[in-house]
């Protein structure tokens, strides 16, 4: 039979700074999810579905359950491992922007907090908080449309008017790109990611080829 897991209970005050390391978005992501374990613990959770729910073993939820109720929040933190230290500047943070923001991983399309932390060489969590920290979604992508045409609001009455509103015994015709036919250019130039910005980019092509369809 499997051992009872521990019965977690929490004081008020813990179960507000439990809430707050959960919902951050500025400590490392071990924090976020020692915290998580805890909060879903002290609701009876047992440990194989916490497990599932925060992405960790189960073997590391029990650890982390057991270290909770003896050492309380301070259990939660990490402790200090043999050895220097490995901090990072203000150059190889400023490295993790600039590379999420004007380059391209070489086997994606868009940058992972692995694969970013791999080519600038900063660790996953340090990568993961400065991510969060300039608000930068490299997995997201935005798209936009903005037509330089002066008489664009006219035509588009005009387009749109038969569908809001059509007369008697219209016909409408719909002209699209051919099936298997790949448009070759957007029509404005992609707008890259930067700080508090997701990449963008129009969601209309400059089409290469064009059929008609009743």
């Amino acid at each position: 039979m499997a051992r009872k897991a521990a019965v977690v209970t929490l004081s008020p005050e813990e179960r507000k700074t439990l809430k707050t390391w959960a919902a951050s978005r500025t400590e490392s992501y071990r924090k976020v999810q020692r915290a998580r374990v805890v909060l879903l613990a002290a609701e009876g959770r047992p440990n194989l579905a916490i497990a599932s729910e925060v992405g960790l073993a189960r073997r590391m939820v029990v650890q982390w359950r057991q270290r909770f109720i003896k050492e309380r929040l301070g259990g939660l933190l990490d402790r200090p491992r043999p050895g220097r230290p490995r901090t990072y500047t203000d150059a190889d943070r400023l490295r993790v922007v600039e590379t999420a923001c004007k380059k391209t991983p070489p086997d994606a399309t868009h940058w992972s907090v692995r694969s970013l932390a791999e080519a600038t060489g900063v660790g996953r969590d340090v990568v993961h908080q400065i991510l969060r920290q300039n608000q930068l979604q490299p997995h997201r992508v935005g798209t936009f449309s903005e037509s330089p045409d002066p008489n664009f609001a006219a035509k588009v009455i005009d387009v749109v008017g038969p569908y809001m509103n059509p007369p008697e015994n219209a016909i409408v015709l719909c002209v699209d790109e051919k099936t298997q036919i790949q448009a070759l250019d957007r029509t404005q130039p992609m707008l890259p990611m930067r700080p508090d910005q997701i990449e963008r980019h129009t969601h209309d092509y400059k089409r290469g080829w064009k059929s008609t369809r009743l």
